[in-house]
């Protein structure tokens, strides 16, 4: 019997195997350890009269999705092909790609979706020559996930209806194109396609924001913004206002609240008292959560605060299941800022004094310096203050750890390293959303406040993995600091405090990614003695050749108006004050010219006042098949949860590095990874997003000891770790497997994840 289907056009034709054949053909053509008649086998094909061809590719692609294992990891390609084909025909109509000119004019004129500015910026003839540069076969370099994870998150599309705008290489391209537009001839041209050869080469990671911003009319391509609250009702209502501002522009956000005066503290003379910190948390809560950008990013927050506030005990079980909502707010996350007196008084089993920071204004202005310890000593002293208590350190200590523990979601950060460690020479008050960006801050006290001082800062990583020498090495190092520092230029901003921060400070922060791959190709675990100089030596060559760019760009068109607000004004380099103590495991010599270096920045100075911090990659490393940022993985195929579907990652090379690779929860502690971490740490110029890793299966009755979280966290801090993130445990029940199943907004939005 004849049976019909019906084609994108809307008509009726023959039902043609032999043209699945042709389709599945071309998908697995050069592929390896994979076949035509398992994808259709697998497909098992319920043919009936009047099916859709979507519908029978969409059950092609589903086969290919099935047969992805450890075993027969190839098919993950096998889908991805499939996924790209039936995108191509979405977009294009067919199977070959229209002129570029054409595809932007289009998406300019007639979808209005891209920036008009771009042909304003490029004549036709230019982009006729960057047409004949793209390569659309780099489509065959994605996994199933990658592939998917662009069409559902970054690509351009309406996402009330689901139609998408464009390709991948397309968009690598134009995204190219904006970043240089604003270079001149031949020069633009040359950046523009070394780009474009990074990005879709793999060997930089694009954020979420840049991905899925830069070509559109949205003009806001920053990960993070610091948002400090002064204690007055205008700065708070003004950060509201600021935060949702900043999760509708897909910005993580870091909020600072350590300002705020406790509860039931007088006002206007007694007349009423302070409601305290929580209601005011509340409604940060609200307004970030209300901003949600569904389909690419949600609003998420981290609230900072310091040890030593007077409601310390309340904010620390803000977001654990016990309570009422009255007293939780559960849907922000929280960084408690400790110093080395809070260590102290922990080891000798101390008292600490909780202080009210508005009858302790100037403690709070000496926080993370080295006068703190003396002012403080003061302030316990006084007997005039209204709210003062003592506490045992331990007590906040085991507080903290439960937490930590239970919801792995409360950060630190060792706000003395912050400072006193950092490239900054002036106040550091709090971290971002991931922890790993430090930047100075001036509270916001209304939204046209032109002297306050909201901390932007624009991220990128390296894919370490796929560079192939130190010369590219400089060469990806040189692109990423100038294409960031054209965007800082390009970019809108959505009040004039983030302006004023980033236009004077032009801060970047560009990290390294699928480090745990990259440890795997040297044969080496985060465990191994090794590990922690193939991090130092790494680590070196890119602070080194980001230090390098800057100093060159500074050069060409001067330092950022605030240098002398930067340790590097002063001469100070990163190896001038690192912790010593990872001398005692780190035993490689220097590798770079520094001092030929600094000689450069005294007499050029730099044109950013930071260059390097190193933050999660959950969302952008799945495009490129990599593992996240510097973390040990977790299983070697994981199944991603997203919005739409279940996703099957394979780690890098898993078929020549799988007995390489350091599974995170069969770590028996966290020594290795918190050294390797500290030997990264020596050479960035802000922070890390690092995570430490707990299996209860290691432990007696499957009970993790606080003093084991203690101990790893005391360790962190001599090794000079300016913030921990995550607190992770497992059960252990899943790697017999090498399986996992993850959610890809364990953050809860994404927005912490570039």
């Amino acid at each position: 019997m004849s049976m019909n289907i019906v084609k994108r056009s809307g008509e009726s034709v023959p039902y043609d195997v032999e043209r699945i054949h042709r389709v599945v053909g071309w998908a697995i053509e050069g592929i390896k350890g994979v076949t035509v008649s398992d994808v259709e086998i697998n497909a098992s094909l319920q043919k009936r009269d009047g099916m859709s061809t979507r519908e029978i590719h969409e059950t092609l692609i589903d086969s290919a999705v099935n047969l992805i294992t450890l075993n027969t990891p190839n098919y993950q390609y096998v889908a991805s092909r499939l996924l790209s084909y039936q995108l191509r025909k979405d977009v294009w109509g067919g199977k070959n790609p229209p002129k570029l000119v054409d595809f932007i004019n289009k998406n300019v004129h007639e979808h209005d979706v891209y920036d008009e500015d771009i042909l304003m910026l490029y004549n036709n003839t230019e982009i006729n020559k960057l047409d004949e540069y793209i390569d659309h076969t780099r489509d065959n370099l994605f996994t199933y996930a990658g592939m998917r994870q662009l069409c559902d998150k970054y690509l351009i599309q309406d996402r009330s209806t689901g139609i998408i705008y464009e390709t991948p290489q397309f968009a690598y391209m134009i995204i190219a194109m904006v970043c240089f537009g604003k270079y001149k001839g031949a020069t633009r041209m040359s950046y523009v396609k070394k780009a474009y050869d990074y990005f879709s080469k793999f060997k930089i990671n694009i954020p979420t924001p840049l991905m899925a911003g830069v070509r559109t009319k949205i003009r806001q391509y920053a990960s993070c913004c610091l948002i400090d609250i002064d204690d007055t009702l205008p700065s708070i209502f003004s950060s509201s206002t600021a935060a949702g501002y900043a999760t509708g522009s897909r910005y993580g956000i870091g909020l600072n609240i350590g300002r705020i005066r406790p509860i039931n503290s007088p006002i206007r003379r007694g007349e009423v008292v302070h409601t305290g910190v929580i209601p005011f948390l509340k409604l940060m809560e609200s307004t970030v959560k209300s901003c949600h950008q569904n389909g690419i990013r949600g609003g998420s927050a981290t609230v900072n605060f310091p040890f030593w506030h007077y409601e310390v005990e309340d904010m620390v079980v803000l977001k654990n299941n016990s309570g009422t909502d009255d007293n939780r707010v559960r849907k922000l996350d929280y960084c408690i800022q400790f110093s080395e007196l809070f260590y102290q008084r922990f080891l000798k089993n101390e008292d600490i004094t909780l202080f009210s920071p508005y009858e302790a204004k100037d403690l709070y202005d000496a926080f993370g310096h080295e006068n703190f310890d003396e002012l403080y000593e003061q302030y316990e002293r006084k007997t005039s203050l209204r709210f003062k208590k003592t506490i045992k350190a331990r007590q906040l200590m085991s507080l903290f750890v439960k937490e930590r523990v239970e919801t792995g979601r409360i950060y630190y950060m060792n706000i003395d390293h912050c400072n006193q460690r950092s490239a900054w020479d002036t106040d550091v008050k709090m971290t971002n959303l991931c922890v790993e960006v430090l930047h100075p801050t001036k509270p916001l006290q209304n939204t046209s406040d032109k002297d306050a001082e909201i901390g932007i800062c624009i991220l990128s990583a390296i894919n370490v993995l796929e560079i192939q020498s130190d010369a590219e090495m400089e060469k990806v190092c040189d692109i990423i600091v100038r294409l960031l520092d054209q965007l800082i230029d390009y970019q809108d901003y959505f009040l004039p405090a983030a302006k004023n921060f980033t236009k004077n400070r032009r801060s970047l922060g560009i990290g390294i990614t699928n480090f745990a791959a990259y440890l795997a190709k040297h044969g080496t675990g985060y465990e191994d003695e090794e590990a922690p100089n193939i991090a130092d030596e790494l680590m070196e060559k890119v602070q080194y050749y980001l230090l390098s760019s800057s100093c060159s760009l500074a050069e060409e068109k001067g330092s950022c108006s605030k240098f002398n607000e930067t340790k590097y004004s002063k001469g100070w380099l990163p190896i001038d004050d690192y912790k010593k103590d990872i001398d005692e495991f780190v035993t490689r010599n220097n590798s770079m010219d520094w001092e030929s270096l600094r000689s450069r920045i005294k007499e050029f100075g730099l044109r950013h006042s930071t260059v390097s911090a190193i933050m999660p990659c959950e969302s952008s490393s799945v495009i490129q098949c990599s593992t996240n940022g510097i973390e040990p993985i977790r299983s070697y195929i994981t199944y991603k949860k997203s919005k739409a579907r279940t996703l099957p990652v394979i780690v890098p090379n898993y078929s020549s590095y799988k007995n390489k690779y350091t599974l995170a929860y069969d770590m028996k502690d966290n020594t290795g990874l918190i050294k390797v971490v500290g030997a990264l740490q020596k050479w960035v110029d802000m922070s890390i997003s690092a995570n430490i890793y707990y299996n209860y299966a290691h432990y007696e009755n499957g009970a993790l000891p606080d003093a084991k979280v203690i101990k790893e966290q005391l360790l962190a801090y001599k090794l000079g770790w300016r913030t921990g993130y995550y607190l992770n445990t497992d059960d252990g029940d899943k790697q017999s497997s090498g399986e996992d199943i993850e959610d890809e907004n364990g953050c809860e939005s994404g927005a912490c994840a570039l």
